[in-house]
């Protein structure tokens, strides 16, 4: 029997479709305690998630309620079900299962794993954030410091920006006409990999902010890509958020990010493309002033009709929150 992990991910449903979507790989590294390490051994816990050895070819099977479907395993491992899905239950987070039980080239492998989707409650917003400098201090402008913190920081040594915390938590209980105690949906969207997924989750656990669907870039499986990481194009990210969008044509978003990459950029594309889908922008400013070329696009947002938040500090956007409307009070 081949070594065979089946590493899956947060997923989510409308009322009609169910997204999930995951990794084969020979050998995950597990245990939450990895990301609690200290020193080399932090440093050797990030290295072996960047050496990971996908499985290409195989069929998955995907099992949820009832529900049963097939397909194949991506060249990188990566496969991803987008299925009709008529059941109906109620919003908040669900199982689901995925299994691999197949024979190629005389290798037989077998796994099973279990994860959640989340389907959104009535009346709700959906939250869009960037992680990088958004929520997550990373000096992603600078690469060499962004690898230097990557390996020499684990889950707990790393912080969150003061405030975004109490943010978040107010915006997953934020609606349109009164506060509400079930919570919005989440996406965090990053130039990130996948390899960094369970780092990203524990910290997010660690430090109160709200359970969320995850979506990152194309896994990597060697050194000489961990040197890279987060970098390239970002078009990624804007293919990403126009389908979360377009899956959920009944919700208003409400769109967090940074000036210290294209998050400006994308989310004016975005606001322009989508206008009647976005209820404010928030975009946190990383340096000691503005940037005119961010300050211009979120210029041209706010020419759309839409609310949008420049801030140096989280505190200014939970104020603009307030007095949009878009949070009513501090959840319990």
């Amino acid at each position: 029997m081949e070594r065979c992990d089946i590493k899956l991910y947060r997923g989510y449903a409308n009322k009609k479709e169910l997204v999930v979507f995951g990794h084969l790989v020979e050998k995950y590294p597990s245990g939450d305690h990895k990301y609690t390490r200290k020193g080399f051994r932090y440093a050797r816990t990030i290295l072996q998630l960047f050496s990971i050895k996908t499985i290409p070819s195989l069929k998955v099977t995907l099992r949820v309620g009832s529900v049963v479907a097939e397909t194949t395993a991506e060249g990188d491992g990566y496969f991803r079900f987008q299925i009709p899905y008529t059941e109906k239950p109620d919003g908040g987070w669900h199982k689901y299962e995925v299994s691999v039980d197949e024979e190629i080239n005389g290798k037989k492998y077998q796994a099973t794993s279990e994860e959640e989707f989340f389907i959104p409650y009535t009346s709700s917003y959906g939250i869009i954030s960037d992680i990088d400098d958004t929520f997550l201090i990373s000096h992603s402008r600078r690469s060499f410091r962004k690898l230097f913190v990557l390996l020499s920081k684990n889950v707990q040594a790393r912080k969150p920006f003061d405030d975004v915390v109490k943010h978040y938590q107010l915006l997953s209980f934020a609606s349109r006409v009164h506060p509400q105690i079930q919570s919005n949906i989440f996406f965090y969207v990053s130039s990130s990999e996948w390899n960094l997924y369970d780092m990203i989750v524990r910290f997010a656990e660690l430090n109160g902010l709200p359970k969320a669907i995850l979506k990152l870039k194309k896994i990597k499986s060697g050194l000489d890509d961990f040197v890279t990481t987060g970098g390239g194009s970002h078009g990624h990210k804007l293919r990403k958020i126009q389908n979360v969008i377009g899956f959920y044509p009944e919700l208003q978003f409400i769109l967090l990010g940074d000036d210290s990459q294209k998050d400006p950029e994308i989310y004016e594309e975005i606001c322009r493309e989508f206008p009647k889908s976005i209820r404010a922008v928030y975009i946190r400013q990383t340096r000691t002033r503005s940037k005119p070329l961010s300050s211009m696009h979120i210029k041209n947002i706010e020419n759309l009709g839409i609310d949008t938040c420049y801030f140096a500090h989280s505190n200014k956007a939970i104020i603009h929150s307030l007095e949009k409307g878009i949070v009513f009070q501090t959840p319990a």
